[in-house]
């Protein structure tokens, strides 16, 4: 017991000096104690279940993305047989890196950087991945190349402009309507293609062309088009002689893959006859990216998106049903993220503000505008 006592005193009386010898040496060399806290300051804080789950599923869901970004390339490159749609895997990918990496900062809110150059909001998104996702863009306009009978035109933008100002004019409206039809009409050419014409579709068989628009919708249009064509004529002659050249150069083909036969039947389907409604639409969303987000909502949603505009509230108008819910999902609304994906039900103001992945789409549409604008009243015409 004795022994035991005294080795107990040796023991505590070693530790006072090895106390006693790092604080002298702390206060005799003081520049080490910054770097003492500082590496005690960078030791990670052990991480929760949930953190470190969510810190697994990022790492993979990358690892999963970089690896299909390599394969298509490969496949590209050796000329290899693709999948029917082989943007969808890409896409899919895509999709299940920011979900993931939403989820890790909703965990870790301190994983949240700085901001992208895509204007996609940081907690969704890690800068860092930059370079992947131009990666992802490379390859995906080289899986949705126009075919070889695809008709471009010289002046894609201005075509658009003028088809949705015509259109608009068309239906009776006046100058400051047509003006917002036409840039509402160049604003779903770059929702859909990213403002490249006569593509085709790397996750769809369907939908095809400046407009993305499917075979029946594409026939729909153009029959449209045929019984607003004598106006079309009287208020704008030279439009309609371009309109006659396109149709006699296009021929028997796939009018979705003539610029201007594919843009004009995609407008006349579905868009045109809700240019009447600018004027409402305009009061009740002032801001034009708004308003080129709801005839986008057209194209995803179209029955909700009319019964919106006819309630008399648009922002207020609530969608319920898991089938137009899982629409939305499927166009990046309400896409990335456990907790965006439980949503069972939104108005159509939290859609809008859902719609962040179209607003870049949606100001290079408007500084497109702008500049044709710019270029004098014969560019818009009068």
């Amino acid at each position: 017991m004795r022994d035991r006592e005294l080795l107990g005193r040796c023991v505590e009386a070693r530790t006072r000096r090895a106390a006693a010898l790092s604080v002298a040496l702390l206060l005799t060399l003081p520049w080490l104690a910054p770097a003492f806290i500082a590496a005690a300051q960078a030791r990670p804080a052990a991480l929760t279940k949930e953190q470190a789950q969510a810190l697994a599923a990022y790492d993979k869901a990358l690892e999963d993305f970089k690896e299909i970004l390599a394969k298509r390339r490969a496949q590209i490159t050796m000329g290899q047989k693709l999948p029917s749609r082989p943007g969808q895997a890409l896409y899919l990918a895509r999709t299940q890196v920011m979900s993931t990496y939403k989820d890790l900062t909703d965990a870790m809110p301190s994983r949240i950087g700085r901001p992208n150059k895509y204007g996609i909001p940081p907690q969704y998104f890690d800068a860092d991945i930059e370079p992947l996702i131009a990666e992802y863009g490379a390859i995906s306009r080289m899986l949705q190349a126009p075919p070889d009978y695809a008709q471009d035109s010289k002046t894609p933008f201005k075509d658009i402009v003028d088809l949705g100002r015509t259109i608009a004019r068309a239906k009776g409206l006046d100058a400051k309507t047509a003006d917002a039809a036409g840039l509402i009409s160049l604003g779903l050419f770059f929702a859909e293609t990213n403002g490249i014409q006569n593509i085709g579709n790397g996750r769809s068989t369907k939908y095809k062309g400046s407009l993305q628009t499917g075979v029946s919708e594409d026939r729909k249009g153009r029959r449209k088009w045929a019984a607003i064509k004598p106006r079309i004529a009287a208020l704008d002659p030279a439009l309609a002689a371009r309109d006659d050249t396109e149709e006699a150069r296009v021929g028997k083909h796939d009018q979705r893959f003539n610029h201007w036969t594919g843009v004009r039947n995609g407008l006349m389907n579905a868009h045109a006859e809700l240019f009447t409604q600018i004027p409402a639409i305009a009061k009740a969303l002032p801001d034009q990216i708004d308003q080129m987000k709801l005839f986008e909502l057209i194209q995803i949603i179209p029955t909700p998106t009319r019964s919106a505009l006819n309630s008399g509230n648009i922002e207020t108008y609530r969608i319920s049903s898991p089938r137009i819910m899982g629409y939305l999902r499927n166009n990046s609304v309400f896409t990335f993220g456990k907790k965006d994906r439980a949503k069972r039900s939104a108005t159509f103001r939290e859609i809008l503000d859902a719609m962040w992945l179209f607003n870049d789409k949606f100001e290079r549409a408007r500084a497109k505008f702008d500049e044709i604008k710019a270029q004098g009243r014969g560019a818009l015409r009068q």
